[in-house]
């Protein structure tokens, strides 16, 4: 069986070699000569003072569909999808396992961990453990059960991110800094798997920089670590020695389904990047070079008699992209990104994403055997048609019109305009639905509002101006953009 990258999602299967390994451990007599030639265990780190520190901060994330639907296929496969395997059984009968639905509740069920990343309640998790739910919530380590709003989420990078209210006085974990990782540290995980909720499990950072290829988010460059990770530890956090998380545990790479020495984290600046544009903007937005790379072959390098098979070769250059306007061609190498060195072609991506749409950066090309550095002007990329938004944050203060049509508005970033093809200028987004009027119609929170009664409406100020005064009983026609297409809807004050 060919091994598969998957979601590390729950799925019960118990081996019943586990039962017996709790007691078969026994002691040898040593004498006082070995004794001393033993290496000194507390070398060894001790994980007890991260764990004691950082598991309040650790969620159990459950996502519950209604009963025409089962969770996508897509690693969120319900807690204890196997009612008929007996070793599941086993454990059930004689050990109760309260954690475990029952096996009608499991296809409607998900479950995953997650971390509370500031005191008012945002929580970070992966996409796949909430995507699609009709209802999201969190248990704490004090058992209290949150109701979960989703504020956002980004498939691209696989994160999600929550909101529970509780007060405002909530345990968090401490942010590091994974692009200090480096093969061989200590990391340890926090979770739920199979529903245990906060297990600890340990390693060592494996590889980083790990690219899964072009079919499994080409933007994100993982951490690979031998931590023991199983399904419901999606959405954990991976912290190092510090106490600080570097990651978000996301998937692992199996033939058997569970756990068999190869796991893959999030690095947690890639996350954060996503939260702190998911709080702001509602969406996530990532750089576009406008080319289509390939590995190096050996062919390449015969032909074009190169050293080595370093670097991403262009196969494609798209019109109007910044690449196409810096002069990069097809047949270029690229082998070098804002100073960071390409390795591989899989390398290219992940950094091109993390750029800010309108960045120039350096790119170092080899063109007939000479080196050169172009400057080009990173684009933005499409969004993610599957991302959940909140729409960004409202405008300061919604217009009378805004609140009578049932609307708030926030204004257009340059990026965004250019993504959709919009004039410098033109448009306001919706950034709420706050009412019947607005929702009746089909107006979504991230549509571009362009005109309001044929007037063009380019700021908050302006929408507020053209809506100021609606009447009840009369209707305004906004002309709206939606993804690449425009459409009129025209919405009716009610009266009373």
């Amino acid at each position: 069986m060919t091994p598969s990258v998957q979601r590390s999602k729950p799925h019960v299967r118990l081996l019943a070699s586990c039962l017996l390994a709790a007691g078969a451990a026994f002691a040898l007599p040593v004498s006082a000569a070995a004794a001393e030639a033993a290496p000194v265990q507390s070398a060894l780190p001790d994980f007890t003072g991260i764990v004691q520190k950082n598991a309040p901060a650790v969620v159990q994330v459950e996502a519950k569909y209604d009963g025409n639907r089962r969770p996508a296929a897509r690693g969120r496969s319900a807690r204890g999808n196997m009612p008929n395997d007996p070793q599941a059984e086993l454990f059930r009968r004689f050990f109760g396992m309260p954690m475990m639905p029952s096996p009608a509740e499991q296809a409607h069920t998900s479950l995953g961990s997650g971390f509370i990343i500031s005191a008012d309640g945002y929580i970070l998790t992966n996409n796949h453990v909430v995507a699609d739910a009709d209802k999201v919530t969190v248990r704490m380590q004090d058992r209290r059960i949150l109701d979960a709003k989703v504020v956002g989420t980004d498939p691209t990078y696989d994160i999600a991110l929550l909101k529970v209210s509780a007060g405002g006085n909530l345990p968090t974990v401490s942010i590091g800094d994974s692009r200090t990782l480096r093969p061989g540290q200590w990391v340890l995980a926090i979770g739920s798997p199979f529903g245990f909720d906060y297990t600890v499990t340990q390693g060592i950072v494996s590889a980083v920089g790990r690219n899964l290829g072009s079919q499994d988010q080409p933007y994100t460059s993982f951490i690979q670590t031998d931590v023991p990770i199983n399904k419901g530890n999606s959405g954990g956090p991976l912290f190092n020695l510090q106490g600080q998380v570097v990651g978000i545990n996301s998937q692992i790479y199996s033939g058997t389904g569970g756990y068999q020495g190869v796991a893959f984290s999030i690095p947690i600046d890639v996350a954060m990047n996503a939260v702190e544009q998911l709080k702001t903007k509602g969406y996530v937005t990532r750089g576009q070079l406008g080319v289509v790379v390939g590995p190096v072959e050996d062919s390449a390098v015969k032909a074009l008699h190169l050293e080595d098979s370093e670097g991403g070769l262009v196969a494609q250059v798209s019109p109007g992209s910044g690449a196409e306007k810096a002069g990069i061609q097809p047949g270029d190498i690229i082998m070098a990104y804002d100073g960071q060195a390409i390795r591989t072609a899989s390398d290219l991506p992940p950094l091109v994403g993390l750029t800010k749409p309108g960045t120039r950066v350096p790119v170092e090309i080899l063109r007939n055997g000479k080196k050169q550095t172009l400057q080009v002007t990173v684009g933005a990329m499409p969004r993610d048609e599957n991302a959940v938004s909140n729409g960004g944050p409202a405008a300061p203060s919604a217009s009378t019109g805004g609140t009578a049509l049932g609307l708030t508005v926030r204004p257009l970033d340059e990026a965004t305009r250019k993504q959709m093809g919009l004039k410098a200028g033109q448009g306001v987004a919706i950034g709420d639905v706050t009412g019947e009027v607005a929702a009746q119609a089909g107006l979504q929170p991230g549509d571009v509002v362009l005109m309001v009664n044929q007037q063009p409406v380019g700021s908050v100020a302006a929408f507020e101006h053209a809506t100021k005064g609606v009447k009840a009983g009369t209707t305004v026609l906004l002309l709206v953009r939606r993804g690449e297409q425009n459409r009129f809807f025209g919405l009716t004050v009610p009266k009373g």
